[in-house]
């Protein structure tokens, strides 16, 4: 029994996609120049862009791939092409790239090639993507490409909807018609296990990008993570207020605001909110930032971002664990707060997840 109205092949998400730049850190002259391209694109110098990521690229830098199929999907520097897009997409996620990787699964899914792009959907829902954690549950619930299984279709679910993914609170209404109270029941217990199985995921990840840094390496290490932020700075470089249309920022598809995707909004500034202490800094919930083989880099994130009004007055924890330094902010009172103040945070580039003390 399959439910029509949340088919899982007629989303098309890509285009109201958030954007976050990739810069590369494996080979210093590659990093040096996707760098350099970042800092055209910023500055709205495309053309300048696309020539300092060409040369990476054709050696097979992932990050320089990724950035320039974001390019040539927005078709800024390069006339669009959405053939050549993919093909990039491809080549950076066969490189390693996991945004890629996770772009790539939805352009497949969206062309019709779903078995294809099954793996790549699977592996971004392990991480805890809500776009692929709604594709994947609705593929669960209708029992297409994968076993039918309500109660994992309902967790799915759940998580996206958690994370703000607006079409899963409709997909979750329609279930309830469907879905017997057990199981959904069940499915909170299922839920908590993906959560924290998919919050695990992405801590590895979050280590593993900065363990790549090498000695070498260390001076740089400010850009690496000043590239988080530049979200915020493409949307001034580029004349729009809407990160979707920002581009300079690159590439992960992330938290899309509708299905289909929003005009460019006009430009403006808006006031950071005041940073106040806050009210309730004793709670047992975190908001992990990332885990670093190079201490002083969890130190310079968080000069950066401290007085954010999603972390400002909250606990610096630095957290050694193995060969990594863990960086939290500490004292959210309960879990809805701490993945608020998280996903407005990658909205803006800067990659997080929720823990508890």
């Amino acid at each position: 029994m399959g439910i029509g109205a949340m088919s899982l092949w007629n989303s098309t998400w890509l285009g109201g996609a958030l954007l976050s730049i990739a810069v590369s850190i494996a080979m210093p002259a590659a990093a040096q120049s996707v760098r350099d391209g970042v800092d055209a694109w910023s500055r709205g110098d495309y053309p300048a862009a696309i020539a300092q990521w060409e040369g990476p690229a054709s050696e097979g830098d992932a990050d320089a791939l990724f950035n320039l199929a974001q390019a040539y999907r927005l078709g800024r520097g390069v006339p669009m092409d959405l053939a050549r897009a993919e093909d990039l997409y491809a080549r950076a996620a066969a490189a390693g790239h996991l945004r890629a990787a996770d772009t790539y699964g939805l352009i497949l899914f969206q062309d019709g090639r779903r078995e294809e792009a099954l793996p790549y959907v699977v592996a971004a829902a392990r991480r805890g993507d809500p776009r692929a954690q709604y594709l994947l549950g609705i593929a669960h619930f209708n029992g297409d490409l994968v076993e039918r299984d309500w109660e994992r279709a309902y967790a799915l679910l759940t998580l996206a909807n958690a994370d703000g993914l607006p079409q899963a609170g409709p997909a979750i209404a329609q279930m309830d018609g469907f879905i017997p109270l057990e199981q959904r029941q069940a499915a909170a217990g299922l839920a908590r296990q993906l959560q924290a199985e998919a919050e695990a995921a992405r801590s590895v990840e979050l280590a593993a990008a900065d363990l790549s840094v090498s000695e070498d390496d260390r001076a740089r290490s400010p850009e690496v993570v000043a590239a988080r932020d530049a979200v915020q700075q493409a949307r001034v470089a580029t004349g729009t207020a809407s990160p979707a249309d920002a581009g300079a920022s690159f590439a992960q598809a992330e938290r899309p605001a509708s299905v289909t995707t929003p005009a460019p909004e006009p430009t403006r500034t808006v006031a950071a909110a005041p940073a106040r202490p806050s009210a309730r800094a004793s709670g047992p919930w975190r908001v992990q930032l990332g885990a670093f083989g190079v201490p002083g880099n969890a130190e310079r994130l968080w000069t950066r971002l401290s007085s954010r009004p999603e972390i400002a007055g909250r606990e610096r924890l630095l957290i050694p664990t193995g060969r990594v330094t863990r960086l939290q902010a500490g004292g959210y009172a309960s879990r809805a707060e701490a993945q608020s103040a998280c996903n407005s945070l990658r909205r803006v580039g800067q990659d997080c997840l929720v823990t508890r003390n």
